[in-house]
């Protein structure tokens, strides 16, 4: 029988996960940054259909009942809803992902179906607020800067970016 070999435990974090395996080189931290949504673009949808079916159904009869000008307005309505829903489906999956493994800190940011990815040397990145307190963390090295933590509540901001440090680190 062989000796198991001793892993040290991977650093607890707040606000990231851990993962890896035996080597240092496949150990790393990942920040997964979400906005807050109760409500899944899917959910939107069905909500909208519903509200579609009862607005015309009720706009329906009262036209049938000689109200010529609601038909118009229902779909007025509609229209509005319709545009308030899309807005709110296209940020819905936005979000912020930070990962650190090896040498490399890797930013992705999705706004709006678009993603926009930054990678940085870990010797050379600096991880501190933008402006004062509550204000974004700005991550820049090699001539270039992201700003990040849109998703945190604004006296998180100061521990994430605390906390990005220390892995950073390697600590």
């Amino acid at each position: 029988m062989s000796d198991p070999v001793y892993q040290p435990p991977l650093a607890t974090t707040r606000f990231g996960a851990t993962f890896g395996g035996t080597e240092p080189d496949l150990q790393g931290v990942q920040w997964s940054l979400q906005r807050n949504c109760s409500v899944t673009p899917a959910q939107l949808l069905a909500l909208f259909a519903s509200l579609s079916v009862v607005s015309l159904g009720i706009a329906t009869f009262f036209w049938f009942q000689g109200a010529t000008l609601i038909m118009p307005f229902a779909w007025a309505e509609l229209t509005a809803v319709a545009i308030a829903f899309t807005v709110y489906a296209r940020h819905a999956r936005d979000g912020e992902k930070i990962s650190l493994q090896g040498g490399q800190l890797v930013v992705e940011l999705q706004t709006a179906g678009r993603l926009h990815r930054a990678e940085f040397n870990r010797e050379w990145v600096r991880v501190e607020p933008k402006g004062g307190d509550g204000s974004l963390i700005e991550v820049s090295g090699q001539g270039r800067s992201v700003r990040v933590g849109r998703h945190v509540r604004p006296e998180l901001r100061p521990a994430l970016a605390r906390e990005i440090r220390f892995a950073l680190r390697g600590c």
